[in-house]
C-alpha cells in the first residue's frame, strides 16, 4: 500500500520584463493551480512601473480583474491540469495597462455567457466572472478560439 504524498511546497514564480522605448512588458507562466493566483497577481502589481495607472486603479480594479482572469483560465480553461500553465503578458505603455491571459485549453465562446444580472440568472453563479471583467475593466477582449483574454485598462 502506498503512502500519500505530502503536498509539494509551491514552485517559485518569476517575472520576465523588457523594456522597449518607453513600454515595459511583464510575463509570467502560472502554473494550473489555484493556490498560485495571489501569489501571481501581488508579484505582476508589484512590478508594474509608475505610471500610466493611479495606485487606487492598480489596487482594486488591475488586482480584482487580473485574479478573476488567472482563476477561470486555471480552472475552467486548463481544468486544474497540472501538465499545463496560463501564460501572462502585461503590456505597459504611457496611456495603458494590457493584460493578455492565455490558458492551455479548447477555448469557449463568450457570446454564450449569460448575463447574472437578468432576474431570472441572480443565483446562479455562471457568467459573473465576465461581468466583474467587464464592469472593473475599460475594455475585455477574447481571440477566436476563447483561450486568451486581453484585459486593458486606460491611464486616469
Amino acid at each position: 500500500m502506498t503512502q500519500p504524498q505530502p503536498p509539494q511546497p509551491p514552485q517559485p514564480l518569476h517575472v520576465r520584463r523588457r523594456a522597449t522605448g518607453g513600454d515595459t512588458e511583464l510575463s509570467l507562466d502560472v502554473p494550473s493551480d489555484l493556490d498560485y493566483v495571489g501569489r501571481a497577481v501581488e508579484l505582476i502589481a508589484d512590478q508594474l512601473p509608475g505610471g500610466p495607472l493611479s495606485p487606487r486603479r492598480i489596487r482594486f480594479n488591475f488586482r480584482t480583474a487580473f485574479a478573476e482572469a488567472l482563476a477561470n483560465a486555471i480552472a475552467y480553461g486548463n481544468h486544474r491540469d497540472p501538465g499545463r500553465v496560463v501564460h501572462v503578458r502585461v503590456e505597459v505603455a504611457h496611456d495603458a495597462v494590457r493584460v493578455h491571459v492565455t490558458d492551455e485549453g479548447n477555448g469557449f465562446d463568450p457570446k454564450g455567457v449569460p448575463d447574472p444580472t437578468l432576474p431570472e440568472r441572480l443565483e446562479r453563479e455562471d457568467g459573473r466572472g465576465l461581468f466583474v471583467l467587464k464592469s472593473l475593466m475599460d475594455q475585455v477582449a477574447f481571440n477566436e478560439k476563447g483561450n486568451s483574454v486581453c484585459l486593458t485598462l486606460r491611464a486616469g
